[in-house]
């Protein structure tokens, strides 16, 4: 059995801007079609269905095949993908709580370090995401993006950034970002 990653403080800051700006974004478009890209434990997948996206409009996907299975037992439609590798349609809304910590020195098993680090910097997945991300994006599509102060070497590209939802903690600071093209 792998490691489900269990809701943390970045997980429930995402939530928390996601409750704020799904409503909105519902009163201009009942349709909306929603991605969670790295379910886990599908915490933002109950959130979206609460604010109000339509649980047909809801989409995951997870490297990690039990995360993917997990949130389709709680009925959502999960499929396992490394990013957007499977994914074939394009949404409103795309949403990523990433592994964004760099690689340290302290020895970590395999499983942590799948949910955790995001490359030598921290940003080599959140940077392949937002690469990638540009060709599933509808047009006025909007990504939701969790990064940290510890991550280095982000690359926004030609994305506009908008700051919603910051929450410091003892030893870095989360940040949500509104992105758009």
């Amino acid at each position: 059995m792998s490691l489900i990653y269990s809701p943390e403080e970045d997980s429930y800051l995402l939530s928390e801007v996601l409750k704020k700006e799904l409503p909105i974004l519902l009163s201009k478009n009942k349709k909306l079609k929603f991605l969670e890209v790295g379910v886990g434990s599908g915490i933002q997948l109950k959130t979206a269905e609460k604010a109000g996206i339509k649980k047909e409009n809801i989409f995951g996907v997870d490297v990690n095949e039990d995360a993917v299975d997990h949130c389709r037992d709680l009925g959502f439609k999960c499929i396992k993908s490394n990013l957007f590798e499977y994914v074939k349609e394009k949404f409103d809304v795309i949403i990523f709580n990433p592994p964004y910590l760099p690689e340290d020195d302290n020895p970590e098993d395999e499983e942590s370090k799948l949910i955790t680090t995001g490359g030598v910097q921290g940003s080599e997945i959140p940077n392949k995401f937002l690469q990638e991300a540009k060709s599933k994006l509808k047009e006025g599509g909007i990504i939701y993006l969790l990064t940290s102060s510890l991550t280095q070497g982000m690359d926004y590209l030609d994305y506009k950034k908008e700051l919603v939802g910051e929450k410091k903690i003892f030893f870095e600071k989360l940040d949500v970002w509104k992105l758009t093209l």
